[in-house]
């Protein structure tokens, strides 16, 4: 599995979960921490978008439909598994994995 594909859906994971626990109990009780994880989620789509216009470049044309599909139905999993107490650490977790993927394939690296 290529890690471009990896790292799309992991930072999409990320943001939506964040989208979807706008009540008070799906949030962290600590202000400092709903924070930094508003901030996480905000990172995370902003490279979602990034790592989409850079895969259009760099990617045959399929890596990107096939990053957007598997974001769409990842997305819909965690839709349809509903909310959850641990969905604000998993979605932090998702956020930093994919942020630091986006920025270790933007750099050039290749493979592990």
């Amino acid at each position: 599995m290529d890690i471009y594909f990896v790292t799309v859906v992991v930072l999409s994971v990320g943001a939506f979960i964040h989208s979807r626990c706008s009540i008070p109990e799906l949030r962290p009780s600590n202000e400092a921490a709903s924070t930094a994880w508003k901030y996480l989620a905000k990172l995370a789509f902003i490279a979602w978008l990034g790592m989409l216009v850079w895969g259009v470049m760099e990617k045959p044309w399929t890596s990107p439909l096939a990053a957007v599909m598997g974001s769409l139905a990842a997305n819909a999993l965690i839709a349809s598994r509903g909310p959850r107490p641990f969905w604000p650490g998993l979605s932090m977790l998702f956020c930093v994995i994919g942020v630091f993927l986006a920025v270790w394939l933007m750099t050039g690296q290749q493979g592990f």
